[in-house]
């Protein structure tokens, strides 16, 4: 695995999904290798991570670090190549001699030149929107969801040096010695088509993982609550959430997680009680959140390219509302395990219509976890990951590259 972030040295969904896939993986019986860069880290959180992850005995992680990570980082970033890291990764690629190369988020891990680097099968999941969009996703001016193309000018705004590399046929080039593009959702694969990206694509949605503990909800809590869980961004659409419960006083709102936005939202909220913020949240308390929810609320204003965050709902029996955008209306068109929303009247109408209907949480919920069987297991994901590679091993074997 190659990928920017990774737990504990992260800071959203797409390195849960990569510390998921890797430990699913090691517990059956695959020695996995993951690289992923400190000094991306460190360019937001100079201090250790606080929440801690456990690691199985079958991974090894490579941790790219350092004296001066943010020059690294950036030289990386400007010239979409390994840069100062080339040397250690050429090393870990090279000697491991890897039967399978699967990259995730390498914005900051060598670009797309890392891409050439290694032997065996190559694979590369699109967490977001890097391939297509300097900022990720797919968010114009931080104000709205990209409908046509002013890169260099949302580039510059969003305070990022411009990528010259993305001016020229390198990321092509280096995209040639992908065997497989794995998009997480049928919107996702559209949008990369759309965007020009030729390269072969399969559609391979996310998991959440088996619940070992089965966390007990606990006592029902003393007013009903709706949860937000995820990062603090504007394109995250949290701010809809807090006007709308200026008026909503039946149930409170909960919101789990951190980010940049999380103060201008707290400022927001302040005049309301039954809003609260319960900061970063650890996946084991985040399962216990989600089964005494009313339903998890996701009013993101970007291009979600998947949504881990209603299966991780569904998965405990909580019910889901999202705004019908990006790939959100997939899951609960494949779950029915809950309800979409284009205004914020509309979420509200579901809202209540959960509060006040005897057993429609409970039927919802159960669809919902015969769903995640059904479609979201680490089983099920695994079975059609490993039948990729195997595919992919039987057509088109290859012989790698260098860079």
């Amino acid at each position: 695995m190659v990928t920017t972030f990774y737990p504990p040295y992260h800071f959203g969904g797409d390195a849960l999904q990569v510390y998921r896939l890797s430990e699913a993986l090691a517990a059956r019986g695959h020695q996995v290798d993951v690289v992923h860069s400190v000094d991306a880290f460190r360019l937001h959180e100079s201090a250790e991570p606080e929440a801690t992850f456990a690691h199985h005995a079958n991974i090894r992680r490579h941790a790219l670090r350092s004296r001066h990570p943010a020059a690294s980082a950036l030289v990386s970033h400007q010239l979409g190549g390994p840069g100062p890291y080339a040397g250690q990764l050429r090393r870990i690629l090279a000697d491991g001699d890897h039967d399978v190369i699967h990259f995730h988020n390498v914005s900051l891990t060598g670009g797309p030149a890392v891409l050439r680097l290694g032997r065996g099968i190559k694979l590369y999941t699109a967490h977001e929107y890097w391939l297509v969009c300097p900022t990720h996703v797919l968010f114009r001016f931080d104000r709205e969801a990209c409908t046509r193309r002013t890169c260099l000018a949302c580039t510059l705004h969003s305070r990022r040096p411009p990528q010259l590399w993305r001016w020229t046929a390198r990321l092509g080039r280096c995209l040639e010695e992908l065997d497989c593009l794995l998009l997480p959702s049928r919107f996702s694969r559209d949008r990369h088509q759309d965007q020009g990206i030729e390269v072969p694509m399969e559609v391979l949605p996310h998991f959440v993982p088996d619940s070992d503990d089965e966390p007990d909800a606990g006592p029902p809590p003393e007013r009903p609550y709706f949860l937000y869980a995820g990062r603090l961004e504007k394109l995250k659409g949290v701010q809809d959430l807090i006007e709308l419960f200026t008026s909503e006083h039946a149930a409170d709102l909960l919101i789990a997680g951190d980010g940049g936005f999380g103060s201008e939202l707290r400022r927001m909220a302040n005049d309301l009680p039954h809003v609260r913020f319960l900061g970063a949240v650890h996946p084991s308390e985040l399962r216990r959140l989600y089964r005494s929810a009313v339903a998890v609320l996701v009013p993101s204003l970007c291009y979600e390219s998947f949504g881990l965050t209603p299966i991780e709902a569904f998965q405990q029996g909580c019910p889901a509302i999202v705004r019908h955008h990006g790939a959100l209306p997939e899951l609960i068109e494949q779950s029915g395990a809950g309800f979409t929303f284009e205004s914020i009247e509309e979420c509200a109408k579901s809202m209540r219509r959960l509060l006040t209907t005897e057993g429609l949480r409970e039927n919802l919920g159960a669809r919902g976890r015969q769903a995640v069987r059904r479609h979201w297991s680490a089983d099920v994901h695994l079975e059609r990951y490993l039948g990729l590679i195997e595919n992919q091993r039987r057509v088109r074997p290859r012989a790698g590259g260098t860079a």
